[in-house]
């Protein structure tokens, strides 16, 4: 666990006391964080043994036929260790334009034939996505009053990643303590769609800099082309899916996920399939 998310649900676990808590990463030292390798499936199986509860964050950008090696190595490892339940970090369903969805699917399929209990967490977009960009553009939108971006005219679901975190972490206790105790297990067989109620577009951002910068900041949607030179073509792809415009909008209250976490508990939801 050793990105943004993996961190900060490791950090999470780990104050929360009570639980036996190890990381699992590829720059792991071997005691409190275990060294496990996406790319060499052979690390995985001795990483996850002991462990009742596994934490799965999905393994990063790359082409599709890694990502789905590494997670296929993952639930593989995880049956041959004996875990008893896993918690995958997932993409939303209103994320199934994106081209990151497939990978997330197939292993959401992979999982619910596995012989664990699974969880699956469809996570929306980070809201610090969309905070980056802006940061990119004050300095210019300083200068000229204007946020350039190629964000075209659509709104985006937001959600903070300490937020989604911080849903993993109450999940993956609680399976814990259930797996432990031996009663009923409350999350599996479970898919919580967790996505912030705001909805952000390029012309929030600008009101965003206007206020920030003390100077009227105006937004210009441009083509995503420019930017992508020198990317690999899989980055370029999943970019300008991500940034095509939203067919749908949602008032931008800036509500981070929290505020649903209660709801998110009780409403109907989906077997993870």
């Amino acid at each position: 666990m050793s990105g943004a998310l993996g961190g900060a649900i490791l950090g999470g676990l780990r104050a929360a006391g009570g639980l036996e808590v190890v990381g699992a990463s590829r720059s792991g030292d071997g005691t409190a964080v275990r060294h496990a390798d996406f790319d060499r499936p052979e690390t995985l199986k001795e990483a996850f043994e002991g462990a009742r509860v596994l934490v799965f964050v999905s393994a990063g950008y790359a082409e599709d036929d890694v990502v789905l090696a590494r997670h296929g190595a993952v639930v593989r490892a995880a049956a041959d260790a004996g875990v008893e339940h896993v918690i995958y970090t997932s993409l939303a369903a209103s994320g199934e334009r994106l081209t990151i969805a497939l990978a997330h699917r197939w292993t959401e399929a992979r999982l619910a034939e596995a012989p664990f209990d699974v969880t699956v967490l469809r996570n929306g977009l980070y809201a610090e996505i969309p905070a980056g960009l802006a940061l990119m553009g004050a300095a210019a939108a300083a200068e000229s009053g204007v946020f350039a971006a190629p964000l075209g005219a659509g709104r985006v679901s937001v959600a903070a990643r300490d937020d989604l975190a911080a849903v993993a972490v109450r999940v993956a206790a609680e399976a814990w303590q259930d797996v432990v105790s031996g009663g009923e297990r409350r999350h599996a067989g479970r898919t919580y769609e967790l996505e912030g109620l705001s909805a952000v577009g390029g012309h929030d951002l600008a009101e965003v800099l206007s206020e920030v910068l003390g100077r009227p900041v105006s937004y210009l949607p441009v083509p995503l082309g420019p930017r992508g030179r020198g990317w690999p073509g899989w980055r370029r792809t999943r970019r300008v899916t991500r940034c095509r415009p939203s067919p749908t909008s949602a008032p931008a209250c800036w509500r981070p996920v929290k505020a649903i976490c209660p709801r998110s508990w009780t409403r109907p939801v989906r077997p993870a399939t």
